[in-house]
C-alpha cells in the first residue's frame, strides 16, 4: 500500500482528501486488469486493486521518490497513469523539491487529467475510478500552483 505521509506540510483538510483518494485508488477495483511481473511502468498501468497491482504501484512511485534526476516528470501520461494515481502523488509528494518548470509541467498534467480520463482512453475504468481520479488531479493542480504562486514569479 502506498503512504503518503505529507500531512504534516499541508493544511488539515487537504491532507484528510489527498488521503481519502489514495485510499480509495488502492482500495478500488477494476476487474479484469491484469499485470505482469517485470516492467516497472506496468504499475501506471495497473489500477485494480490486486496485490500484484498495489506492489506494481509502489514500485513505481518508490522509484519516482529516489530519482534524484526526476526523469519521470518529463515522461507523458495517459488515461491509465491518471487512473493509478501514481504521476499525481508524486508531483504532490515532491512539489517542495521541484524546480519552477517541473512545477508548471505537473501542474500543466493535472489539468489534463478530467479531460483525459473524460475521453474514453481507457474502458475498463469505473466511473467511480474517473471520478477520484479527477478529484485527485483537481486537487493536485491547485497544491501545484499554490506552490507556484509561492516560488516562481
Amino acid at each position: 500500500m502506498l503512504k503518503f505521509d505529507n500531512a504534516s506540510r499541508i493544511r488539515k483538510s487537504d491532507a484528510a482528501v489527498t488521503l481519502l483518494i489514495a485510499i480509495s485508488f488502492v482500495a478500488a477495483g477494476c476487474g479484469g486488469n491484469e499485470a505482469a511481473l517485470g516492467d516497472p511502468a506496468r504499475g501506471l498501468k495497473c489500477v485494480d486493486d490486486s496485490n500484484v497491482c498495489i506492489s506494481q504501484r509502489k514500485m513505481v512511485f518508490d522509484s519516482y521518490m529516489s530519482d534524484p534526476a526526476r526523469a519521470w516528470v518529463n515522461h507523458p501520461a495517459g488515461p491509465h497513469e491518471y487512473a493509478s494515481g501514481v504521476r499525481l502523488m508524486a508531483f504532490s509528494k515532491k512539489r517542495k523539491e521541484l524546480n519552477c518548470n517541473e512545477l508548471a509541467r505537473g501542474k500543466a498534467e493535472a489539468d489534463r487529467g478530467p479531460s483525459a480520463l473524460s475521453g474514453g482512453g481507457y474502458v475498463g475504468l469505473t466511473t467511480g475510478q474517473i471520478a477520484r481520479a479527477a478529484m485527485l488531479a483537481r486537487e493536485v493542480s491547485k497544491e501545484l500552483a499554490q506552490e507556484m504562486a509561492r516560488r516562481c514569479r
